[in-house]
């Protein structure tokens, strides 16, 4: 069987903190749930980050594992198959509760169930064993306006479960989700409960959902603010102008052009983003739009502007 690396599968040093190791999963349980992951070996990544948070989360198997690694570092780690030293495990006694955490450990590696998994018939009381249920992460993509207004709506996740036999299966599973006014990308919505079960009593695990807003037509979300391209004609950039703006709330204002206003200059429409404590603004990108010449009038405005502005030489800076 292979040795397992539980430190890389997990990203962090061996001198890690508990909670490091804890951060360090949460992060890694975001990227490769399968609710919220698109990488092909999601799953399977899932596996490893739960297997190595399984054995790094418990002092008991840390300490057994850090041992048994030191002794497989100062007899050269082997590259082919790994067989561990004999009473590798003298002196340590591993808990692990039935069906705990994000997969029964029966989903695990070889690795695991040589190591560590047997330790339950060793010594581990199962029928004492108490601990609160794993978090669970998914992704939830919203319109810009349900972000901005909030709403409420279901949501059909896929769940782990454990079946009558005690092997980890996929349910979908429905639950009603209230979105609040002003939440913004990246934000956690956390749903109490909702997560695994706990075991020994223990209250079960919570909800984490990720918020993701889809593309918009119109605007463009950065952090709590939006950007809009506003298209305005060469008279408008050149002499100035009022011009009628949509919201992203819904209806319109009327913003100033400044006179010779050029393209991608920003106007900023204070509040006009995220709610929160500090509220995000609206940016308006400037953009001239030039009228097409298609007809005789408007090739003859053409010819006039070049004339009444020969001197002008929008390449000067190149040297030419």
């Amino acid at each position: 069987m292979e040795f397992k690396d539980y430190y890389s599968a997990l990203g962090v040093e061996r001198t890690a903190s508990d909670d490091e190791v804890r951060k360090a999963y949460r992060k890694l349980a975001r990227k490769y749930h399968p609710d919220v992951s698109k990488e092909p070996d999601a799953e399977q990544r899932m596996r490893d980050i739960n297997e190595a948070k399984d054995v790094l989360g418990d002092k008991e198997k840390r300490a057994a594992y850090d041992a048994l690694a030191d002794r497989v570092a100062r007899g050269g780690r082997p590259e082919g198959d790994f067989q561990p030293p004999p009473g590798w495990d003298t002196g340590y006694e591993f808990h692990r509760g039935p069906r705990q955490g994000p997969a029964d450990h029966a989903d695990f590696s070889e690795f695991f169930s040589s190591m560590f998994g047997d330790a339950e018939r060793r010594g581990a009381t199962r029928q004492n064993y108490r601990a609160r249920g794993e978090d669970h992460h998914a992704a939830i993509e919203i319109t810009l306006e349900d972000a901005l207004n909030g709403i409420e709506r279901e949501l059909t996740l896929r769940a782990q479960v454990i079946d009558a036999q005690g092997h980890p299966q996929w349910e979908n599973r429905t639950l009603s989700v209230k979105i609040p006014p002003g939440v913004h990308p990246g934000q956690f919505i956390r749903l109490a409960g909702q997560g695994m079960p706990g075991h020994g009593g223990e209250p079960a695990g919570d909800l984490y959902l990720e918020v993701r807003i889809a593309p918009h037509k119109l605007y463009r979300v950065e952090e709590r603010d939006l950007y809009m391209t506003l298209p305005i004609t060469p008279a408008e950039a050149a002499l100035g102008a009022k011009v009628e703006v949509p919201t992203p709330t819904g209806g319109v204002v009327e913003v100033t052009v400044p006179p010779n206003a050029r393209g991608g200059m920003k106007l900023r429409l204070k509040g006009r983003g995220f709610a929160g404590k500090t509220p995000g603004d609206l940016y308006l990108l400037l953009e001239i739009a030039l009228p097409p010449a298609d007809s005789e009038a408007a090739r003859n405005a053409y010819a006039q502007l070049a004339q009444a502005t020969s001197s002008f030489n929008p390449r000067q800076h190149l040297g030419v």
